[in-house]
Order: structure tokens, then C-alpha cells, then sequence
């Protein structure tokens, strides 16, 4: 059992928990084994945690409008691997939707994840990318990091794309040392540039309450930032494919702190142990899904993530959405067996949202009949 999170009803873990309960009536002979999966977004320390054994630590950090909110961080059961999501401080879901505000909106939390985590001994830090509520290309994450960012008077800029479009200068002497001890590793799902038509402010400040107005001046702060970084630190940020997650803080951790940005899905996949389990050769069915399956699943989203990493290990893939609208074709050519939709009649989507651990258990517990039926059929066959 391999799926995400169902947004807005259902969490990752919460997910696999109903699929298993489907699942297992069917096969009470075979191993139901549950490895939670997130794509980068909320949701992805939690999974990672309690796929490794490994523990959750809670530390209170700036909001994204600089109030102070409780976050957290994971470090994976052998501590060599810190797990920090910029949503855990940074995040839209921290910000009441008539707060929102990509002007002022900070990315510090996460930098103060990042320095907490820093000094846990660990390897390696995997940042997860998505859900932010920011725009202002991490530089809040930078500051709590130690670099200093300053306007033309010397002074420290201000949180946000406000701030941001007053930058003049980078210092990078106070930074944090222990940032070169470390690998950092960034879970991006989408290529967006830093800025321009496809940049974070065009396409995703919109959803992080940015009026049409304001668009324009979002862009203008990301260009400076870019502009800025390559006149004192002589990289070019403007660009690296996904720069332009969260809000530029893809930039911030691949074009300043040397991050390489990952499919977010691949790297959990392997912190979750899943090649593992599959080279084993025993497992018979890979279980997986989210809200809705669509052509947007295709770049980076779990269930194909999932579909793709089984097909090298010749494993079906069953998929259970509330909604299927990819092509099938499509669908077998990454690796899909099956698609399911789990409504079972006319329902409205607050009624399939309040139903949908129930709607997983008996979808799966059927489709389990069927794939049952299924395998029967080829032993007599076979005879």
C-alpha cells in the first residue's frame, strides 16, 4: 500500500491504513505491507519517519507572516538523513485565507528548520519543496541561515517580495558553517524558472492570494534577486528547472546552497524503502493513489512515481483515485495495471471527501476479490 495523501480528507498514512483494511479479508495468507508516500508537500516528513522507525521533533519557528508557529522536522531511524518540509513553517495552511499575503510572506521558519537540524549530526538534509504560502525566492530561508541581505543603506531587507525587491547586496561571510558538512537534497516536482510567464510569481502567487496588480511586482523582485545573486556570487539562478518552487525557494537551495533538485516522489520513494521492498521479488500487487489521477500526474506525482519505480521490477499497479482522468493508454505505457475511481454512486465532493476512508476500504476490498478471482482463474488455466 503505496499512496499519497487524499487532500483535504485523508492524510498518507491514514490512506494506506484503509487500502490494508480492504485488502487484507482477501489475503489473510499475504503480508499487507504500508509505506505511506508524499511527493514533497505536507505530509512528506511523517511519511518518511514512520516508513524508517525514525522520530519527529517539533520546534517553535516565524510563521510565514512572522507570527511564531509550532513546526517540526524528522530525522529518519539511523540518523544519517534530517527531513524538513517548507510547509511545516512555511506553509499555506498556516495562513487564514484572507491573511494571505505573497508580499510579506516569509520563508525564515524554514531556514530556522534547517539550521535546527543542522545540528543533529546528521548526513544529509532532504528538503521537501511544495505548499509554501511565500513568493520571496528564499530569502527569509537565507537569513536564518546566516546570510546577510541588505538594501543600498546596509540595512537587512525586510520579510517577503517587499523585502526582497529592495536588495542591493549578499553577504555570505556569516552563514552558517555547518551548511559545507552536509548534503542538501531538494524534493521538487515541477520545472518552473524562477521568474518570467512560467516563473513562481505568474503561476503559483496567484494561488497564495496575489492580485493581478501584484503579480508583475512579484516577478520584478525574483528578477532583482537573480540579478543580485549573479553580480556578488556570480551564479546564475534565473535558469535551473523548478527555481521556481515554492514560491523561489527551488533557486535559493539549488543556485545558493548547491542543492540538486530531485523528483520529490523518487527520493521519499527511496528514504521510504520502497526498492527495497520490490527487489525482494516477492511482492504480487502494488496498491497506490491520491485525489485525482490526471495528465498532471505524470510530472512528478506519486502514483505515477510509484508506477514507473514497479515496471522495472515487472509488479502490477492498481491505482484508487476519487477521480481517474488519464488516458489508459497513457496509464499502461508508465506502468499502471488498473485505475479505480472509489465513488460508488452520485455523490457530491464533500460527501465523497467525508467518505473517503470508507470509499478506499471497500473499493480495495473489491477490486481484492476480483484480483483474486483473477489469479484462480490462471492457476486452472495453467493446469
Amino acid at each position: 500500500m503505496a499512496p499519497n495523501a487524499f487532500k483535504g480528507s485523508l492524510g498518507a498514512i491514514e490512506a494506506a491504513e484503509a487500502i490494508a483494511a480492504g485488502v487484507a479479508p482477501v489475503f489473510p495468507h499475504l503480508e499487507v505491507v504500508q509505506v505511506p508516500l508524499a511527493d514533497g508537500g505536507d505530509g512528506t516528513t511523517q511519511c518518511i519517519i514512520q516508513a524508517t522507525g525514525g522520530r519527529l521533533f517539533r520546534k517553535t519557528v516565524t510563521g510565514p507572516l512572522g507570527d511564531k508557529v509550532e513546526a517540526f522536522w524528522g530525522l529518519t531511524g539511523d540518523g544519517s538523513t534530517a527531513v524538513v518540509e517548507v510547509a511545516a513553517a512555511s506553509g499555506l495552511a498556516l495562513v487564514p485565507p484572507e491573511r494571505l499575503d505573497p508580499m510579506r510572506a516569509t520563508s525564515y521558519g524554514s531556514g530556522e528548520l534547517i539550521r535546527e537540524a543542522l545540528q543533529s549530526g546528521c548526513r544529509s538534509i532532504f528538503v521537501g519543496l511544495g505548499g509554501s504560502a511565500t513568493s520571496d525566492g528564499g530569502a527569509g530561508m537565507l537569513q536564518a541561515l546566516g546570510f546577510k541581505l541588505t538594501d543600498r543603506s546596509g540595512q537587512e531587507i525586510g520579510p517577503g517580495a517587499a523585502g526582497l525587491a529592495q536588495l542591493h547586496h549578499i553577504d555570505t561571510s556569516s552563514s552558517e558553517t555547518r551548511l559545507k558538512e552536509v548534503e542538501l537534497i531538494a524534493g521538487c516536482d515541477v520545472d518552473n524558472p524562477l521568474y518570467g510567464p512560467r516563473g513562481a510569481a505568474y503561476v503559483y502567487a496567484p494561488q497564495k492570494g496575489a492580485s493581478s496588480q501584484q503579480l508583475p511586482q512579484l516577478d520584478r523582485a525574483l528578477r532583482r534577486f537573480a540579478a543580485v545573486v549573479l553580480r556578488d556570487l556570480g551564479r546564475d539562478i534565473s535558469r535551473i528547472p523548478g527555481a521556481g518552487a515554492a514560491g523561489g525557494i527551488g533557486a535559493a537551495l539549488a543556485g545558493i546552497l548547491g542543492a540538486p533538485l530531485v523528483p520529490g516522489v523518487q527520493r521519499i520513494m527511496e528514504l521510504s524503502g520502497l526498492p527495497e521492498l520490490l527487489a525482494e521479488g516477492t511482492t504480487l500487487l502494488v496498491i497506490t493513489g491520491e485525489g485525482e489521477i490526471n495528465s498532471q500526474s505524470l510530472h512528478g506525482k506519486v502514483p505515477v512515481g510509484v508506477a514507473r519505480l514497479a515496471k522495472t521490477y515487472a509488479v502490477p499497479v492498481l491505482v484508487l483515485a476519487g477521480k481517474v482522468n488519464l488516458n489508459p493508454q497513457q496509464a499502461q505505457k508508465e506502468g499502471i495495471s488498473a485505475m479505480l475511481s472509489i465513488t460508488d454512486g452520485p455523490l457530491s465532493l464533500a460527501e465523497a471527501m467525508e467518505r473517503t476512508a470508507e470509499l478506499l476500504q471497500s473499493t480495495a476490498y473489491r477490486a481484492m476479490q476480483l484480483f483474486y478471482e483473477g489469479m484462480n482463474a490462471a492457476q486452472r488455466l495453467n493446469q
